[in-house]
């Protein structure tokens, strides 16, 4: 049954019991996992994503999850979305408020697509398609949702996005551009919103996380990697926090120590439980990078890779 859950730092996470939460890329990975960890609070889920069918390197559809979320006894609407489509993303809404009975309280926007190349490399059609899912995605998605969190007097929105920074673009300028663009909605939206009891904010972890993408586009081994945990653990905290907590640029390890965790803390994260894995996200550490884009394309990738020997 749902329940309080206690984490360190906070004295409980409240149950979720009777709110609803939109989870955008949510059929695997980061998305299914914050899914998942809202449902066990009790909180009905909408998993939003493009996958009805299972593909090779990419297992989990918004069926397959919805279906792990129903195992933890609350409701969950699969819906088929691309994020791309701005009337969808208006019905995925509309849609979510004839299943539920109400309007979303909580949205994740987590769906996002990586492009890591020079700006020469960048053809302006994958310039489009980076843009359009990442930012124009995210504040389409925001746009829908707003008017029913103000009507029912509480919304809590997280951006999985980066803070903005005057480093860090070589390689990533287009990238930066619309994962940037997710983070000034969450701004936006906490300084139009402040007085409705709506927050905004942005989570980025400090260090690679194990994901689809993390495998598929070969970014190092486990002893490099968190496990997504540490980002839905970051999302319970941020979903307990008042309606001043808005407008917040966050780095996951950096907020959960602000709410009391210490090192010992981090260790369950790990993927190889001996290695604590370098913050190659932060951006004290932003020109460790590697060139990214292609899954087809990985040995040319790793061909003008600046650092490619820390992976």
């Amino acid at each position: 049954p749902p329940y309080a859950r206690c984490l360190r730092g906070s004295n409980m996470i409240k149950n979720l019991k009777g709110k609803v939460a939109i989870v955008t890329g949510g059929s695997r990975g980061i998305g299914r996992v914050c899914a998942l960890e809202l449902a066990k609070l009790g909180c009905g889920i909408v998993i939003a994503a493009k996958t009805t069918e299972p593909k090779k390197n990419l297992p989990g559809t918004i069926y397959t999850v919805a279906e792990e979320v129903r195992k933890l006894g609350v409701k969950c609407l699969p819906f088929k979305l691309d994020i791309r489509d701005s009337k969808r993303c208006v019905e995925c809404v509309e849609e979510t408020v004839k299943f539920f009975g109400r309007g979303p309280d909580i949205l994740i926007n987590n769906a996002s697509a990586l492009w890591w190349q020079r700006i020469e490399d960048t053809p302006i059609k994958k310039y489009d398609l980076i843009t359009s899912i990442n930012v124009r995605g995210t504040f389409a998605m925001t746009q829908a949702c707003l008017p029913y969190m103000v009507e029912q007097g509480f919304g809590r929105i997280i951006m999985m996005s980066p803070p903005l920074a005057p480093i860090g673009y070589s390689g990533r300028t287009a990238y930066n551009v619309s994962k940037f663009g997710m983070t000034m909605v969450a701004l936006g939206v906490a300084e139009e919103y402040q007085e409705e009891n709506i927050t905004a904010n942005s989570l980025w972890p400090a260090t690679i996380i194990e994901s689809l993408a993390s495998i598929n586009f070969k970014l190092g081994d486990k002893s490099l990697w968190r496990k997504p945990e540490i980002l839905s653990d970051s999302v319970l905290h941020l979903i307990n926090e008042g309606k001043d907590f808005s407008g917040k640029m966050l780095i996951d390890e950096l907020y959960l120590r602000s709410r009391g965790y210490t090192d010992k803390d981090f260790v369950k994260y790990r993927c190889d439980p001996n290695v604590e894995p370098p913050k190659l996200l932060m951006k004290e550490t932003s020109d460790m990078w590697v060139f990214r884009g292609d899954v087809k394309k990985l040995n040319e990738d790793d061909e003008k890779s600046v650092l490619k020997s820390s992976l």
